[in-house]
């Protein structure tokens, strides 16, 4: 992001955080007129870290980049008081469009947020309201088939922590293997 930033006349990156509490104080610090977040930032998340962004520094516009373009994903980033919803394979002019469109204090939605809305109508509720967001972001990833050690990495959490996780999913969902509930995440659309 930082790469592409840095090629567009009249944009300048102030600062950069690894995880919430980082984003937050940089936020509070620099007051920045626009912050790019990642709703699955290390330390409680893209959607903490909105919520006490538009508390802290309400001069600062929020533009959620992500992975996900689920309609409950984009509810809670929207109702947190994030200003615009992309997912991360957008083009980069679609991305830069985005972040002019939050800094004119516009509301953005990438177009395949916006038709995981206008097929769901409000934000869904996840086919097992009993996992936690975080047990639900491994769910979608071990649906995928990715590695403890790769949702590790991608998450920014440790790969015990990951394993904790999945035991909880594992439990929750009343299986007991990692096959069970992909099988149980697959028959409820997530991760297929």
């Amino acid at each position: 992001m930082r790469r592409l930033l840095d090629t567009v006349d009249g944009v300048e990156v102030v600062g950069e955080a690894a995880d919430t509490e980082a984003a937050v104080a940089a936020v509070v610090e620099l007051t920045p007129d626009v912050v790019v977040m990642d709703l699955d930032m290390p330390g409680g998340g893209g959607v903490r870290a909105t919520e006490r962004i538009v508390r802290e520094c309400p001069v600062a516009r929020v533009l959620v980049l992500t992975m996900h373009a689920d309609s409950r994903r984009v509810g809670e980033a929207l109702r947190a008081g994030a200003r615009g919803y992309v997912v991360k394979d957008a083009p980069p002019d679609d991305i830069l469009r985005a972040i002019e469109a939050v800094h004119a204090d516009q509301a953005i939605l990438d177009p395949a947020v916006a038709g995981a809305l206008l097929s769901g109508g409000p934000a869904q509720r996840s086919p097992f309201p009993q996992l936690t967001e975080r047990e639900h972001d491994v769910l979608e990833r071990i649906a995928a088939g990715v590695s403890n050690d790769a949702i590790a990495e991608r998450l920014g959490i440790s790969v015990k922590t990951v394993q904790n996780h999945v035991s909880n999913v594992l439990l929750k969902l009343g299986v007991s293997t990692r096959a069970g509930a992909v099988a149980r995440a697959r028959d409820a659309g997530v991760g297929s």
